[in-house]
C-alpha cells in the first residue's frame, strides 16, 4: 500500500489508536511499549498484514530527529537541577566516557566476530552506545518501583544526556568509514566544537527563551506553547548550522526552563509531555515500517551474540570504568550496568550510514534493530526484579512522598509535598500545634478517609493521614519527615 493524501490520516489514526490501547496492556505487564509500537509498525509495513510500502531512510531520519528534539526537550523540562546537581559529574562521566568505552568495546567485538572492518564495527558500537530513559522509567512506573533518589537522578541524567555523545561518535565514524585516510586525531577538535558550542548556545538560548516567554504578552494561553515550539526548533537548527550539537543544546534549554518559573509553565509542560509521547509512538511506528523482517532473520544469530556481549560485558565495563573515580556502592554500579536499554535512538542513528552510502549500512541497520529489541525484551522485563534483588528500591514510606506542582512567582521558593503518615508515626494522636514543625513548613490540608480537612492547631493527626505540607527546601522537608517518622 502506498501513502496517499486520502489514506494517510486514516491509517495513521488507526495505528495510533491501536498503539495506545494495546500499550496499556503491555505497560501493566512490565514490557516497554517500545516493543509494541515497533511490532505494530512492522505488521503494517511492506511484509506485514497492511502492506504499507515505506523504504525511505531519509524521511525516517527526519521524523526521528524531530521526535528526538521533543523527547530530549521534555526530558530536560522534567529534570530537577537540585536533584541532579549532587550527581552531576557521575552523570557526565557515564554519558561521555561511559558511552565511548561501550562503543569501543562493542566495536572491537563486532570486528572480531563478523566480516566488518574495525571502523565499521566501531560505527555499529557508536550507534548502540546510548540508553533509552523513556523505556527504563516507564517499566519502573508500571510496577510502582521507586529507585533511591540519588541513583534515580544519576540514571535520569545519564539517559537524558548521553544521546549527544552517541550522535557525535556516529557522525565521526561515518566520516572515517567513508574516508579511511582521515586522521582519527582530527576528531578531537570536532568533539570540543560539538560539545562546547552545543552547551554554550543551549545555555544562551535557554536564558533568552526564558526572558522572551516572561516578557512577551500574548493574548491566548495556548500561544505560549506554540512560541516555545518555535524557540525549540530555532535552537536546534541554529546550533546545528554553527557546528554545535543540537541535541545537547535542546536538552540544556529544557533544563533551564524546567528549573525556572515562567508564564503558564504548567500548561506548557503538559503540552510537551503529551507531544513527547506522540513523538515516541510516531518514531517507533515509522522505524517499524522501515524494517523488513526477512532482512533481519539472517543476522539474528550475530545480532543475539552482539546484544548479549553489549548487555553482559560492554555496558558493565563502560559503567565501572567511568565510575571508577567516584564512591558508590557496588550494587548500585551493577544496577546502572543493567539499566542499559537501547531504544529508538540507536535505530534513528542507524539511518545515518544508510543515507551516507556506507557499504555495510543495511547489515548494520538490521543488527542494530535486533540489538535494540533484544535489549528491551531481556533487560526491560527483568528491570524491576533486578532492582529488588539488589535492594536499590525505596521503602514504601519514602515512595509516598509525592511532589505536587504549583505555579508560583519567581519570588516564592516553596514546594508542596504529599506525605503519608505511617501507622506507627510518633506524630499520630498529637495535635498539629505540638509537632514543633520548623518555621518554614506548614500543613495546608489533610486527606483522611477520602475527605479533606483544613487543619488548625488543635487538629489531631491519625495514622495514614495524607498531609499536604508546604516548605521552602529539601532540608526542611527532611526535618518534617523525621518529626512525622517517615523514612
Amino acid at each position: 500500500m502506498e501513502f496517499t493524501t486520502e489514506n494517510i490520516l486514516l491509517i495513521g489514526s488507526i495505528l495510533l489508536f491501536i498503539s495506545i490501547v494495546a500499550g496499556k496492556t503491555t505497560y501493566k505487564l512490565g514490557v516497554p511499549t517500545l516493543i509494541l509500537f515497533l511490532l505494530i509498525g512492522i505488521m503494517a509495513g511492506s511484509e506485514g498484514f497492511v502492506g504499507i510500502h515505506f523504504d525511505d531512510p531519509q524521511n525516517a531520519q527526519f521524523i526521528g530527529v524531530v521526535a528526538l528534539n521533543f523527547i530530549l526537550f521534555a526530558g530536560g523540562l522534567d529534570t530537577r537541577w537540585a536533584s541532579v546537581k549532587p550527581v552531576l559529574w557521575k552523570g557526565v562521566s557515564l554519558s561521555t566516557l561511559g558511552v565511548l568505552i561501550t562503543a569501543v568495546a562493542i566495536g572491537g567485538f563486532v570486528s572480531w566476530l563478523t566480516d566488518l572492518t574495525l571502523l565499521e564495527g566501531l560505527l555499529l558500537g557508536s550507534i548502540v552506545s546510548s540508553t533509552d530513559a523513556a523505556a527504563v522509567f516507564s517499566i519502573l512506573r508500571s510496577k510502582s518501583t521507586g529507585i533511591k533518589n540519588e541513583l534515580r537522578s544519576t540514571l535520569e541524567l545519564e539517559s537524558g544526556s548521553n544521546d549527544p555523545m552517541a550522535f557525535f561518535l556516529t557522525v565521526s565514524m561515518v566520516t572515517l568509514v567513508l574516508n579511511p585516510e582521515k586522521d582519527v586525531l582530527s576528531l578531537i577538535p570536532f568533539f570540543f566544537q560539538q560539545m562546547v558550542l552545543g552547551g554554550a548556545i543551549g545555555y544562551g538560548l535557554g536564558k533568552a527563551s526564558l526572558r522572551i516567554i516572561n516578557k512577551i504578552n500574548l493574548d491566548f494561553e495556548g500561544l505560549y506553547s506554540v512560541l516555545l515550539l518555535a524557540l525549540l526548533f530555532f535552537t536546534y537548527s541554529v546550533t546545528d548550522a554553527l557546528g554545535g550539537n543540537g541535541f545537547l543544546a535542546i536538552y540544556i534549554v529544557g533544563i533551564i526552563l524546567g528549573n525556572n518559573s515562567f508564564i503558564h509553565k504548567r500548561s506548557v509542560i503538559r503540552f510537551f509531555d503529551g507531544l513527547a509521547w506522540l513523538m515516541q509512538i510516531v518514531v517507533f511506528l515509522t522505524l517499524g515500517l522501515l524494517v523488513y523482517p526477512s532482512h533481519i532473520l539472517p543476522v539474528a544469530g550475530i545480532g543475539l551474540l552482539i546484544a548479549l556481549f553489549q548487555i553482559f560485558l560492554a555496558r558493565p565495563i563502560g559503567v565501572f570504568l567511568s565510575l571508577a573515580f567516584f564512591r558508590m556502592p557496588l550494587k548500585e554500579r551493577f544496577f546502572i550496568s543493567w539499566v542499559g536499554l537501547r531504544g529508538a535512538v540507536p535505530i534513528v542513528f542507524a539511518t545515518y550510514p544508510l543515507i551516507a552510502g556506507v557499504e555495510s549500512a543495511e547489515m548494520i541497520f538490521n543488527i542494530v534493530f535486533f540489538i535494540a529489541v533484544t535489549s528491551v525484551m531481556l533487560q526491560g522485563t527483568t528491570l524491576t526484579k533486578v532492582a529488588e534483588w539488589l535492594k536499590v528500591t525505596e521503602t514504601e514510606k519514602t515512595k509516598r512522598r509525592i511532589p505536587l506542582e504549583l505555579e508560583l512567582s519567581d519570588d516564592v521558593k516553596t514546594e508542596l509535598v504529599e506525605i503519608e503518615l505511617p501507622a506507627k508515626s510518633p506524630a499520630a494522636g498529637k495535635p498539629v500545634v505540638d509537632l514543633n514543625f520548623p518555621r518554614p513548613a506548614l500543613i495546608v490540608m489533610i486527606k483522611r478517609n477520602k475527605k479533606f480537612i483544613t487543619p488548625n492547631g488543635a487538629t489531631v493527626l491519625e495514622p495514614y493521614d495524607k498531609l499536604m505540607v508546604l516548605a521552602d527546601s529539601d532540608d526542611t522537608f527532611d526535618e518534617v519527615s523525621n518529626i512525622l517518622g517517615v523514612e
